[in-house]
């Protein structure tokens, strides 16, 4: 929009030579100050408002005895008036406008503390990753992600936070905290479960200030040769795609973190053998549940078995540029919730 004020003046210049000064045109230009201070800052706007005070004068003055008639003094008087609320209106657009950028600077330092970028290798997996938050305007949400290499072979989490919000970023911030130091230290899964319930129960806030129903769907996997264990405490279960398609590797759903004082039996992990030329998708509910126009949900399965069938040496990039292109293809709305996508293959 800088080039309105421009614009504003250019018009009044020609309307006043059209009309050869019959016709006071000149009130035009009191509007322009506010068009410059949407743009620009204090001193631009302070430079429009003695333009535009000139160029109104001169225009009176050509016409003999209107310098100083009343109706041009109270408008020179209103200009002057509207420039000075248009330089405190650009002074504080400029203050705002600070304070948003140093926001947003903290919390895109906040994502890559949480969600820190997956490297193409981690010891003898190929990774890629995608995410992206629901609301907008916001860097931060409450699915989760992350990928490290362990004595025990190489561990991945995939999580959902249930609601939005300082909670749902809270509880991020447990999980994602809890596992990259237990992973490394507890050989069974289901005992690495325990630990992130217990981080959760520590360092979530929900009994008292924050969501008394606050639980986490999650994903916790382990890659050793040629085999994957999954722990699934109530997550959308993987699917492997490769040259034949899609598979969904089938899993044992347990209660979801955080919710364990409900049932004290330890989830069941689950072991599947991934053949040459696969890649492991793991995703959350914000993709499976995108909607068309219709309302239909993204078909993850048959989407991602109708691009890949026959496709030889899939790579894990691939796979989460086409779901991150495919659904917001699909997706009727921008917004909506959370998105993440991990993708993993053996080397």
């Amino acid at each position: 929009m800088w080039w309105l004020p421009f614009a504003a003046v250019g018009l009044d210049l020609i309307s006043e030579a059209a009309l050869g000064g019959r016709e006071p045109v000149s009130f035009l230009l009191t509007g322009v100050p506010p068009l410059v201070a949407a743009t620009r800052g204090p001193r631009g706007t302070a430079v429009s408002v003695v333009v535009c005070l000139g160029l109104q004068m001169l225009m009176a003055w050509r016409r003999p005895g209107h310098f100083d008639e009343q109706h041009h003094v109270a408008l020179y008087v209103a200009t002057f008036l509207i420039g000075v609320v248009s330089v405190l209106l650009s002074v504080q657009r400029e203050r705002a406008q600070r304070h948003l950028i140093r926001a947003n600077s903290v919390a895109e330092a906040l994502q890559r503390t949480l969600l820190r970028p997956v490297p193409p290798r981690i010891g003898h997996v190929r990774a890629a990753a995608y995410y992206t938050a629901g609301e907008g305007g916001t860097l931060v949400g409450g699915d989760l992600y992350d990928v490290c290499e362990t004595p025990f072979g190489v561990r991945a989490i995939i999580g959902d936070v249930r609601g939005k919000g300082l909670d749902a970023v809270q509880a991020v911030a447990a999980v994602l905290g809890g596992f990259r130091v237990s992973a490394h230290e507890w050989k069974d899964l289901p005992l690495l479960a325990d630990r992130l319930e217990l981080s959760i129960d520590r360092n979530v806030t929900r009994r008292t200030v924050g969501d008394p129903e606050l639980f986490v769907t999650a994903l916790i996997l382990e890659l050793d040769q040629d085999t994957v264990r999954i722990m699934d405490r109530g997550h959308p279960p993987p699917i492997a795609v490769g040259p034949h398609g899609a598979r969904i590797l089938a899993t044992a759903p347990a209660l979801p973190l955080g919710l364990k004082e409900l049932s004290p039996v330890p989830g069941l992990t689950t072991l599947h053998r991934l053949q040459p030329g696969e890649v492991l998708v793991l995703y959350t509910d914000g993709i499976s549940e995108a909607r068309n126009s219709d309302g239909d949900f993204y078909p993850v399965l048959e989407r991602l078995t109708e691009h890949f069938r026959g496709t030889q040496g899939t790579d894990p990039k691939a796979v989460v540029a086409f779901l991150e292109t495919d659904t917001r293809n699909w997706s009727a709305t921008s917004e909506g919730d959370d998105q993440a996508v991990l993708a993993m293959a053996l080397i």
